[in-house]
Parts: structure tokens; C-alpha cells; sequence
């Protein structure tokens, strides 16, 4: 008897999730075994680790909320970063609601919202944007692409619904948040819950150090999109995380240095019809990374 393809994906994936929860982190992880012999101070191994991993939902974006969640539970991550994808957590107030409650059902917590796009420097559209965010219970807005000028107004909605807002830096292509830095020039005088999400991948495309990044943003950083690249010059040269060239454990220790209290949200943009193999590799990856400097890891953490 022949087995749909979608069932066959779904059994592979169930092997892969299932092989990868059952190794010691020091063989899924060698390269960030290898990093932690390096020296340097070892953290005690109690509490929970300084990390706090998540999904940003834009990974299954080709997949619906019932796939999304079944795959979360295959990889035992409980913390999402939902975005109007699919039926991920659709703008209509009764089918969002109808969202959140199936999330918290199969006990998945939301940290943050978007990407979430402000085109219009308007009461009328930014007010239901913080809404969105509000009905969700969410502490981060991730915002695509507002204007400099709808930051004034943005931030008045900010102060009013105490949302944190963190506007999304997308590299090259962007005429306006190339950058982090660039984020922070414009942020910096404004509300301390105006601030950044750092894309580490369009980060290093846009010429900027991620460990700079980090540092220059300090209390201003709200949220972390997590993606690997072999060529910091080439958007598709995106690959699992732990198989390019972004220093994650630099990363992370630069993410512990300046106490940042987000979340390091994997988005894996490449293999849309077949996210799993390279979420699930990424995911082994990390929290690799994080017992090789001397961390307990939880497989699942919650908000």
C-alpha cells in the first residue's frame, strides 16, 4: 500500500524530531562542544537557561495552524512568534480569538506578534494593529516597515497599551531599516518601549556585527529572529542554523551580557514546503550551543 506523500513527510519528520530529542546535546551539537572548550567561565548548571528559544510562525507559513502546532510539539518548543500567515492568528477579532485559544489548548504561549506591517500613519490602523496585540496578550509588536514619520504617533499607542514596540531590520533591500543601527538612530530620543528586532541574518547582509548590534541596542532590543547564511552577501545562501557562519554562541553570550529578557525566535525562511529537516537541525543546534557553555537546556520553555 502507497503512503501520500504529506503522510510520509509527517512520519519522517516524527522519526527526525523523535532521534534528535534522544541524543545528548554534545552530539547534536559538536561544533558548539567544540567552542565551549575554549576559555572562559562556566556557568553553574542550576535555572533555567539565560536563552529562551521560540518559533516565529513565518517558518510554516505554507502550513496551518493545526500543522504548526503539531509540528511545536514535535520539537517540544512551547513559546511562538505568530504572524497573519495562514490561520496563524488572523486579524479578524473572532478568529483570532478562536487562535489563541487553540494555541493555549495544546499549551503554546505567544511572546510577541508579527512581522505586523503599519502602512499608514493613521489612529485608525495603528490602534488596530495594538488591538491585534492586545486581544493576543502579547508584550512585543514586531513591525515590518513603519515610516519615520508614523513613529511620533506609534509611540503614543505605545504608551497607551504599554506594548513594546520592535521595529524589524531587513537588510539591503530596505530603503529605510537596513540595519539595526538604523532602528536605533530613529528610536533613541522616544519612549524606552520603542526599540528593535534584530534580524541576525539581514543584520550581517546590511554590513553590521551582530555583537555590536546587541550591544548598541541594550535595553532597546525586545525581540531575536534566528537564520544562518554561508555568504553574508546572498539572501539565499540561508541554511539550517549551525551550518553557515553566524556566531551564535557569540551571539548568545552577547545576548547574556546585556540581560536581554526576549526571546531568540528561529525563523527559517528557506524549504517552505518542508520546513522540518532544518528547523529541527536548528533547534539541536542551539541548544547545543547553550550546554556547551555550560547550561541546562529544557526542551521546551514557556513565556
Amino acid at each position: 500500500m502507497s503512503i501520500p506523500a504529506s503522510r510520509r513527510t509527517f512520519l519522517r519528520n516524527a522519526l527526525l524530531c523523535s532521534a534528535a530529542a534522544s541524543l545528548p546535546n554534545t552530539v547534536m551539537c559538536a561544533p558548539a562542544v567544540q567552542a565551549a572548550t575554549s576559555p572562559g567561565p562556566r556557568p553553574a548548571l542550576t535555572g533555567e537557561p539565560p536563552i529562551k528559544l521560540g518559533l516565529a510562525s513565518y517558518t510554516f507559513r505554507n502550513f496551518t495552524r493545526a500543522q504548526l502546532i503539531a509540528s511545536m510539539q514535535q520539537l517540544q518548543i512551547t513559546a511562538l512568534n505568530p504572524k497573519d500567515a495562514k490561520d496563524h492568528l488572523p486579524l479578524d477579532f473572532a478568529q483570532e480569538a478562536a487562535a489563541v485559544a487553540d494555541y493555549a489548548a495544546n499549551g503554546i504561549a505567544l511572546h510577541a506578534i508579527g512581522a505586523v506591517y503599519f502602512p499608514k500613519d493613521e489612529d485608525d490602523d495603528i490602534r488596530a494593529k495594538f488591538e491585534y496585540a492586545r486581544r493576543a496578550g502579547v508584550r512585543v509588536i514586531v513591525a515590518g516597515d513603519p515610516t519615520p514619520a508614523s513613529l511620533p504617533r506609534i509611540e503614543r499607542f505605545v504608551k497607551q497599551y504599554n506594548i513594546r514596540f520592535a521595529i524589524h531590520n531587513h537588510g539591503p533591500e530596505d530603503a529605510i531599516w537596513r540595519s539595526p543601527l538604523d532602528v536605533l538612530k530613529a528610536v533613541n530620543t522616544m519612549d524606552p518601549r520603542m526599540g528593535c528586532c534584530i534580524d541576525i541574518g539581514h543584520c550581517v547582509r546590511a554590513g553590521t556585527d551582530v555583537v555590536d548590534a546587541i550591544q548598541a541596542a541594550g535595553p532597546r532590543l525586545f525581540n531575536i529572529h534566528a537564520k544562518d547564511l554561508t555568504d553574508f552577501t546572498q539572501k539565499e545562501s540561508q541554511v539550517a542554523v549551525g551550518q553557515g557562519n553566524l556566531p551564535i554562541r557569540r551571539i548568545f553570550e552577547a545576548l547574556i551580557a546585556a540581560k536581554y529578557d526576549g526571546f531568540v525566535d528561529l525563523e527559517y525562511e528557506v524549504h517552505p514546503d518542508d520546513p522540518m529537516p532544518g528547523v529541527i537541525s536548528s533547534f539541536a543546534y542551539m541548544r547545543g550551543v547553550l550546554a556547551g557553555m555550560g547550561y541546562p537546556t529544557h526542551k521546551a520553555q514557556a513565556v
